[in-house]
């Protein structure tokens, strides 16, 4: 092991060597909750599957919105509450320990298949019982059969696009190649504005509701056909979570009751009291506040499966005036606070995001989870908005043993020193936290699209490395992962792929031997490009006009200023004042650059290798070629701030926001590109053959706009400055970017660390970058690990917008973690 360990290998090893935890004394009661689901695989409940099931079999030609929120009313009076021993917070959305829900509406088809396959998956297995699966598999998946979303989509894809999304006639396992993301997720990442919750209460919502009703003109056809039904169902839901929060006052009540120790008779007592006023009501102190947004987190999971879990928002803007005013009172302190936030994050960490799809599933592994907590950035007003709660967030990150919740650092150019430091000692601290977020970049360009600068410096990250603007937002499509790698495999083999023999997949660009120059070689490139964009645009505009017809969301409508406003559910394709802006993915930018480098390098200009031979290197995965391979690697690489290479990339780049500026008006939505793969580019590089930057055929593409791995050799600014250069910043057509930068302890160590990291945080910023994360670890304690997981059960890695278990990923994506470069220096 080497001398230099970052704090949280220090606690893993003293867990080794039999010692106590050196948070333990100072937090006693989440170590105590903690040790009651760690570790523990999950369960799936199926009761909001049962209920939501047998709700929509009852009110069937009803309008969409009011079928869901009876059903949702239908679940909050028959599912089982409970109170877990020990906490401080109300409500879980399914059974003691860690578990996952079931959404039959959205893969209801093969819901009967799934419950045989999740306990033996590689990726993020769950467990079920032998009673639920037979529930599942009688009850709940015949219903849906021909009736879910899934299918619906499958059906509507003719050949050309059929082929590229999915590898089979019923669309269940993915091609990995065009890859639509929308059919295992109701909505992708969403925060909610639980401020107005907090204010307000779901009271206040309820009565705002039928005043809208009576005002409704009861001749007009448009208020009595679609405004009614929409607001009926808000004052339905709203009756929901009340009666959901008070079944939890009701049971706390019964507890205290029975309850002996006299201390937790108290606390029982109190949170009897604290759930009979809120959601209901709003706020009065921290503790209420902090139930009331439980409450509704939690009831948002229930109501639907929202992709990367629903994001939590700016927790140290909206609780801050609770925790100020308690402090002032003197009926708060931060020890306090503390715990009860901390109750607060052990409820989320038994809630694991359950992807039935083997997609899905592949997409995200290790338990995924990104309820992100945004923490610093601006004021409405444009101010810095750091304050006491930002920095307690940031201690219970260094002190709390979970990679639960996962914290958003925004930084903007006027970001306070002590902020910045105590952000980058969070972060060497070791376990992926907090992953940073660039103002610079998210403001000016969601005015370009349209927001406020009020509504933009207000906004929250939102799942791996988005953001959404509560009451401004309005798009909820998940869009196209797109494997590049594959359409530069197609230029080489005239439409055709390793993989799939002899089937024509793409455009049959030519013989590649036949290019003399490359200029005809990257416009054969650019084609297959277009045309995975073209399938990409198709699935999407199918998907938008699709959804609606499938999914509700009357909560999640309840709380958005412009549903309000216009009596529009929150999936309605168009709402009038709402941005919508979606995205796809860029699969593997880092490999497709060096590989394009390398042939426009050793081919076409230095004439050191033949089209002929690169391809049969290449087909036969260097196997008697290595020094086919290593002559490719010696090409100019993308994250070296080599003007070569990044001028390649930022070609690439212009195909992707030319395109998307030029036809994303015809979805009537902003669609970006993104290069955010979370764990996808795993999936993606299975299907890839051997690349010419010398990357071995099925092995993972690069990750998000991070370099090939081991191809960055000039230092960690150096894939900044590549990162700016490939940027196409004169264009709004874009939007985040996943950036992992991988150091050793050592490099950061000490005071002069901290001041390198700070200084290193502010050139991110700087330049206008949108996401940051980090990993501090050494490369022997990752290798250690896989090769005795027992010992390393708690280890914590940065993975993709998450932390998650090493021990509980695949072994592909620990062998591609470890090969990420460590950066020595700053």
């Amino acid at each position: 092991m080497s001398c230099c360990v970052s704090p949280h290998e220090q606690r893993l090893l003293d867990k080794i060597e039999g010692k106590e935890d050196i948070y333990r004394a100072s937090h006693p009661r989440v170590f105590k909750i903690l040790e009651t689901f760690d570790n523990v695989r999950p369960i799936i409940d199926i009761e909001r599957a049962k209920y939501f099931t047998e709700s929509m079999k009852e009110t069937e030609g009803e309008m969409l919105c009011l079928r869901w929120a009876k059903a949702m009313k239908h679940i909050a009076e028959n599912i089982t509450v409970y109170i877990d021993d020990d906490n401080l917070i109300c409500g879980r959305g399914g059974v003691k320990g860690r578990y996952g829900l079931l959404y039959p509406e959205l893969d209801g088809d093969f819901l009967d298949i799934a419950v045989e396959d999740l306990p033996n998956r590689t990726e993020s297995p769950f467990s079920i019982s032998a009673e639920d699966a037979k529930v599942v598999v009688e009850e709940i998946a015949p219903y849906w059969k021909g009736k879910t979303y899934h299918e619906a989509l499958n059906k509507s894809f003719p050949e050309e696009v059929h082929k590229l999304t999915y590898d089979d006639p019923e669309g269940l396992a993915s091609r990995f190649i065009v890859n639509e993301t929308s059919s295992f997720r109701s909505s992708i990442q969403w925060v909610h504005d639980y401020e107005k919750i907090l204010k307000r209460g779901f009271g206040g919502i309820k009565a705002e509701a039928l005043e809208k009703i009576e005002a409704l003109d009861p001749l007009s056809p448009i208020d009595n056909v679609e405004k009614k039904p929409f607001l009926e169902s808000i004052v339905i839901v709203c009756d929901a979570v009340i009666t959901w929060a008070r079944r939890h006052s009701e049971l706390a009540a019964e507890y205290a009751k029975k309850e002996s120790d006299p201390v937790r008779k108290a606390e029982l007592e109190k949170m009897a009291e604290i759930c009979a006023h809120v959601p209901e009501h709003p706020a009065r102190t921290f503790h209420e506040a902090v139930q009331s947004q439980w409450f509704t987190q939690m009831f948002s999971r229930i109501e639907q499966k929202t992709g990367t879990i629903v994001s939590n928002g700016r927790m140290d803007q909206y609780f801050y005036p609770y925790y100020q005013a308690d402090v002032e009172a003197g009926i708060l302190d931060d020890e306090k606070a503390l715990e009860l936030l901390e109750c607060l994050w052990v409820g989320m960490a038994q809630f694991i995001d359950l992807y039935v799809s083997p997609t899905g599933g592949a997409f995200n592994e290790g338990y995924a989870h990104w309820e992100a907590v945004t923490i610093g950035g601006q004021t409405p007003e444009g101010r810095d908005a750091t304050n006491e709660l930002t920095y307690l967030f940031l201690k219970s990150k260094r002190e709390f043993p979970l990679h639960y919740p996962d914290l958003a650092a925004r930084i903007h150019s006027c970001s306070p020193e002590r902020y910045l430091a105590d952000v980058a000692e969070t972060i060497k601290d070791g376990s992926g936290f907090p992953k940073l977020i660039n103002d610079e970049e998210v403001v000016p360009l969601y005015v370009s699209k349209g927001a406020t600068f009020e509504e933009a410096y207000d906004y929250a990250v939102s799942g791996c490395t988005e953001a959404r603007m509560p009451n401004r937002d309005t798009y909820t499509s998940g869009g196209a992962y797109i494997n590049f790698v594959a359409a530069l495999e197609m230029v080489l083999h005239n439409g055709k792929m390793l993989k799939h023999g002899d089937q024509v997949l793409g455009l049959e660009t030519g013989d590649p031997l036949s290019f003399e120059t490359w200029e005809e070689f990257f416009a054969a490139y650019e084609k297959q490009h277009h045309h995975f964009l073209k399938t990409a645009f198709y699935q999407q505009y199918v998907i938008n006009n699709l959804r609606a017809k499938h999914f509700a969301q009357p909560m999640g409508s309840a709380m958005h200023d412009l549903c309000m406003k216009h009596c529009l559910d929150l999936h309605t394709p168009q709402i009038p004042e709402g941005i919508n802006m979606g995205y796809f993915e860029h699969m593997g930018l880092g490999t497709l650059v060096d590989s394009l480098c390398a042939i426009k390098k050793l081919v076409f200009e230095d004439k050191k290798l033949t089209m002929k031979e690169v391809i049969e290197a290449c087909d036969c995965n260097f196997e008697g070629k290595e020094d086919v391979r290593q002559l490719l690697m010696t090409a100019p690489c993308y994250g070296n701030d080599d003007e070569y290479a990044d001028e390649v990339a930022n070609k690439i780049d212009s195909f992707n926001v030319l395109y998307g500026q030029k036809y994303a008006k015809e979805l009537g939505m902003h669609n970006d590109v993104r290069y955010v793969p979370f764990t996808s580019h795993v999936p993606f590089g299975k299907v890839v053959g051997a690349s010419p930057n010398g990357r071995l055929a099925w092995t993972p593409l690069s990750d998000g706009s991070s370099a090939s791995h081991g191809a960055d050799k000039n230092g960690p600014t150096a894939v900044l400055l590549s990162n700016y250069t490939s940027k196409n910043y004169g264009h709004r057509d874009r939007a985040a970017r996943m950036l992992n930068i991988k150091f050793t302890p050592k490099c950061v160590e000490g005071e002069e660390g901290t001041e390198k990291l700070v200084s290193f945080i502010r050139t991110f910023c700087d330049l206008k970058l949108w996401h940051v994360q980090f990993n501090v670890i050494n490369k022997d304690t990752l290798v250690a690990a896989q090769q005795d997981p027992e010992k390393y059960r708690n280890l914590i890695v940065r993975i993709a917008g998450y932390s998650a278990y090493f021990v509980d990923l695949s072994p592909d994506l620990q062998n591609d973690l470890i090969a990420r470069t460590a950066h020595e220096s700053v």
